[in-house]
Order: C-alpha cells, then sequence, then structure tokens
C-alpha cells in the first residue's frame, strides 16, 4: 500500500523474508473466496456481527445539536474490536502452517482476542505485555491465562506497550513456527494494509446502518487512535464520501505537560518498530515516554496510514485528556447505561464536542470500540 513517505520495512534482512512470507499469503488469502467465507462465518457466529449502531438519545440531548450514534464495537465476543483482526490474521496463519502465535498488548484487549483465537484454534499462544500493563490491566492478564496463554512480563523502559512490541519483534526474528499477530494498524509492511482489511468491516456496517436509519451520510465520523485499528476500521469506508473525520489522541495530563500520547501534536517523523510515521521523540532523535491514562493509546507513534491521512489534511487528529476521557466515561455511564472503555471514552468526549457544530438533523458516529471491564480498577484508584 502507498502511504506516501509513510510505512515500509525498517528491519532487518532476516525479518523482511518472514514479513513478505506473511505479505505473499496475505494478498493471496484477501482474494481467496473460501478464505473470505471463512473469516466472514466466524464474524458472525462467534464474534457476533454486525454489532449495533445505536442512537444514543440521552447523550445527543445532553450535547445539544447533531444526533449521536455509537458503533457498538464493544458488544463483540470479548468486548472490543480486536476480536476482527485477530480472527482474521490466525486465519492466515493456519493457512500458513504455523503452530505458534504471538501478540503484543496494551489494555489487554488484543492479548484477550489473540488467546481466545488461538483457544479456538488450539494454538500455542504468548503475550508480550509491559510490566506497567500487568498491574493496570490485572483482569484481562487473568482473562489471557485462563484462556490457556503464556504472559510474557516485559520490564525494560517503562514497561507498557512500546517494550511489549520490541520484545515480541525479537521473539518473532529468533523463532521460525512463529506467527506475530499484531493488533494494531501499525509495524513493517504488510501489517498496516492486513490489520486494515480485517478491522474495515466496522466502517462498511456502519456506511450500511447509517444509511438504513437515518437515510444520509452522518455529518462526521470520530474514533480514537493508538496506534489506529479501530478508527482505519471506521474511516476505510468513508475515505472518499463528503464526511468529515476526526481521529482524537490521548492528550493525557495535557500537550503542555510532557505526559501524552500525541505522536502526530510532536510532527516529528521517524523510524518506530519497523515504519516510517510520526512518533514522539526528543531533539536528539531518541523516542520519549507516552502517556496516558488509557493503557490502549499509551503508545508513541501512529500508524502510517494515519500520518499520511493527517499530512494530506483528509482527517483531522486532535486530542482529548485524562479528565476530558474520565467525565465523558461518566456521563455515559449514567446517560446510557454503557460502560465504555477509556480508549473510546476520548472519542465520545470529542464527540460530546463537536455535536454542537451541527444541526439536529445532522448525525455523527462515534466508534466505541471497547467495554470497561479492564478499566474499572483504573477509575477506581481515581477517587
Amino acid at each position: 500500500m502507498n502511504y506516501g513517505e509513510f510505512g515500509g520495512q525498517y528491519v532487518p534482512q532476516e525479518l523482511k523474508e518472514k514479513l513478505n512470507e506473511i505479505a505473499k499469503e496475505f494478498r493471496k488469502a484477501k482474494h481467496n473466496k473460501e478464505f473470505n467465507k471463512e473469516y466472514n462465518y466466524y464474524l458472525k457466529q462467534f464474534v457476533g456481527r454486525p454489532s449495533p449502531l445505536y442512537l444514543a438519545e440521552n447523550l445527543t440531548q445532553y450535547a445539544g445539536g447533531a444526533k449521536i450514534y455509537l458503533k457498538r464495537e464493544d458488544l463483540n465476543h470479548t468486548g472490543a474490536h480486536k476480536i476482527n483482526n485477530a480472527i482474521g490474521q490466525i486465519l492466515l496463519a493456519k493457512r500458513m502452517g504455523k503452530t505458534h502465535i504471538i501478540a503484543e498488548t496494551g489494555a489487554g484487549q488484543h492479548g484477550v482476542a489473540t488467546a481466545t483465537v488461538c483457544s479456538l484454534f488450539n494454538m500455542k499462544c504468548t503475550i508480550f505485555m509491559g510490566s506497567e500493563d500487568i498491574i493496570r490491566q490485572r483482569l484481562n492478564v487473568e482473562k489471557i491465562k485462563l484462556l490457556g496463554a503464556n504472559v510474557k512480563s516485559v520490564t525494560r523502559g517503562d514497561g507498557t506497550l512500546k517494550e511489549a512490541v520490541d520484545e515480541a519483534f525479537e521473539y518473532f526474528v529468533e523463532h521460525k513456527d512463529v506467527f506475530y499477530l499484531i493488533g494494531s494498524a501499525v509495524g513493517p509492511s504488510p501489517y498496516p494494509e492486513m490489520v486494515k482489511y480485517f478491522q474495515k468491516i466496522i466502517g462498511e456496517e456502519a456506511k450500511k446502518q447509517i444509511l438504513k436509519q437515518d437515510k444520509k451520510l452522518p455529518k462526521a465520523i470520530i474514533a480514537c487512535v493508538g496506534g489506529g485499528s479501530n478508527s482505519i476500521g471506521l474511516f476505510n469506508d468513508f475515505l472518499k464520501e463528503d464526511v468529515e473525520i476526526f481521529g482524537v489522541e490521548g492528550a493525557g495530563k495535557g500537550l503542555n505537560s510532557g505526559k501524552h500520547a500525541c505522536a502526530i501534536y510532536d510532527n516529528k517523523i521517524g523510524i518506530l518498530h519497523g515504519m516510517k510515521t510520526y512518533i514522539m521523540q526528543d531533539n536528539s532523535g531518541n523516542v520519549k515516554d507516552a502517556y496516558s491514562i488509557s493503557a490502549g493509546l499509551d503508545y508513541p507513534g501512529i500508524g502510517p496510514e494515519h500520518a499520511y491521512l493527517s499530512t494530506i489534511g483528509r482527517v483531522k487528529y486532535d486530542s482529548v485528556t485524562d479528565d476530558e476521557a474520565i467525565n465523558a466515561f461518566k456521563i455515559v455511564c449514567k446517560l446510557e447505561g454503557i460502560i465504555p472503555a477509556l480508549e473510546s471514552s476520548h472519542a465520545i468526549a470529542y464527540g460530546l464536542k463537536i455535536a454542537k457544530k451541527y444541526n439536529k438533523e445532522d448525525s455523527i458516529i462515534v466508534n466505541l470500540s471497547g467495554r470497561a471491564d479492564k478499566d474499572i480498577e483504573t477509575i477506581l484508584n481515581l477517587k
């Protein structure tokens, strides 16, 4: 895929060979009717798709302005969008004859999704997770173990998602039987393209649903962005339409605090995890520590397609602070009876901000990318 100057394969030769093998098989598989039939079967019968597009009437009334629709990825099996991609990639791994799946995880949702599909297809599973995230996301760690996977604690650096990805890549290079099931639209080619292919179902469904329910396209669509899989999944089918598109990064304690996870705001291009993209780095080119209350947004880079969409101006990338996300979380809990993940709460907070700029007959779609089982302890510790 062409993402302008972004993307690529900035990796050692031995890893390039593995990546090119995956790319070759993926490009064959995505044009294979049987592969797509099997993928769609599991999306429907195992994941529970299509996920609803829900008109949040109370939230709409609270915000004033456009109707707010929530794309309910939280209702998927395992509680987030991550399962869409996990199903697709494990079917590819099975097709390639791989027997050992590895994955990285921050918030734990991708770890749970990967462990789930490995259980389903009887494959060995190792999940790399930063030591700090293991503490923050204890419930998901226990779920991963119950599903039969091994959780490998990564203690280097900050002990968060970046370090988990680093260690997973090292393991991938060293072991022949391994398939690395990356959870976000990041990393060297073909991963950004592949993850988008398995997540674009979100936008395909949302577009059909809004046209059926509202009889017209929305004025805007909004999703949170860490690496960017739930967002690119929603955005893809709307990119050629006359629809405003917003990606929301985690502003943490504030953009001037030095404690945030806004790679595009940092406006520096570099190499991270085998891709060229916007990354948080200091003047010496060292990757800076990312911070967000949401473990899934706590990543110092962004997927290369997002970097490209920002550069050409098709998508506007903005940010929401921890406090704004927590406030939105509480509002949705009280008004809609839905407990959204802290990642999704960033997108909801932004949706509440911009709803007022549209008319009451207009609509906006917010991707509710996951539920908050994993975040309850974080929320309780704020008190």
